[in-house]
């Protein structure tokens, strides 16, 4: 009977120190405000979506070292669909109390085959260690916070791209098979139904920037008119914009739209294929 006295005993104090880890934990202060807000309440699986950040560093944070963003977007019931971690734009062991601390992120909405209402979740965790820091904001689980909501909708309400001479096959990266790509030749083309408005050009690149010096050149056209110019001096996935006006697209039912690089190169060994780019999306979003 004692024994059993001693063990409930032990088991009750057990208790109360784990509560007590655990309340210690749930009152450390934010370091931060978080607020995020997405581009569009519906959004098309495969297009991309603008995700703004804002961190508003409260008056008596103390951030010890540099923490990532971990970004999850789940279905209602916890699934997890895709992710985002990055590091933000102004690393946090830089944030002074009282800054605000805030930038743009454009992601493509991967290839999932599910449709419906979807929960974005953030927050800020050490790659080293996996803590965990605390933000003001809808607390989820495990400093884990809701801050935006929207819908997937279907491929097929994009504006679909036939991919026409110029490229080479596909390929999947080995350690993520949601990252794909296809490398351009000299001029690479892909064409659409006219959606006659305006509207802008997504291109997610990368280069072989040791190939080249300077950078190679790439140009954007629609037909003979040049839409857009820009150096490829980069060779992490990068995206450019360029605004795409309804006179541009022309009067026709179909346009072609063609990336031009002023110079390629060939890998070397067995691989003797002639390569300009690697494009990683392609998108045309109409107004």
């Amino acid at each position: 009977m004692r024994k059993r006295a001693l063990a409930f005993v032990y088991v009750l104090a057990l208790v109360a120190l784990v509560a007590a880890c655990g309340s210690k934990s749930d009152q450390e202060p934010a370091v931060a405000t978080a607020t995020v807000t997405v581009s569009r309440d519906k959004v098309p699986i495969g297009s991309p979506l603008k995700i703004d950040y804002t961190f508003d560093v409260a008056q008596n944070a103390k951030i010890d070292g540099d923490y990532w963003v971990f970004v999850h977007v789940l279905e209602p019931d916890g699934e997890r669909l895709w992710g985002d971690d990055h590091q933000p734009a102004v690393p946090t062991s830089q944030w002074k109390p009282g800054q605000k601390v805030h930038y743009t992120r454009t992601v493509f909405v991967p290839n999932y085959p599910y449709v419906g209402p979807a929960v974005l979740r953030i927050g800020l965790y050490s790659p080293t260690t996996s803590k965990r820091l605390t933000l003001a904001a809808t607390e989820a689980s495990r400093k884990e916070y809701d801050v935006a909501k929207f819908e997937l909708q279907p491929q097929s309400e994009n504006i679909f791209l036939i991919y026409k001479e110029g490229w080479h096959p596909a390929e999947v990266s080995s350690d993520d098979p949601n990252t794909e790509w296809q490398w351009t030749k000299k001029s690479a083309t892909v064409s659409f139904k006219n959606p006659k408005k305006d509207g802008t050009v997504y291109l997610e690149y990368a280069a072989r920037i040791d190939k080249f010096s300077p950078p190679q050149q790439v140009t954007v056209r629609v037909g003979d008119q040049p839409i857009g110019t820009f150096s490829a001096a980069s060779k992490e996935k990068t995206l450019v914009t360029f605004p795409l006006t309804a006179a541009q697209l022309g009067s026709g039912d179909v346009v072609e739209l063609a990336i031009d690089v002023d110079r390629t190169f060939t890998p070397g060994g067995s691989d003797t294929r002639e390569l300009g780019v690697q494009v990683f999306h392609i998108f045309v979003d109409a107004k």
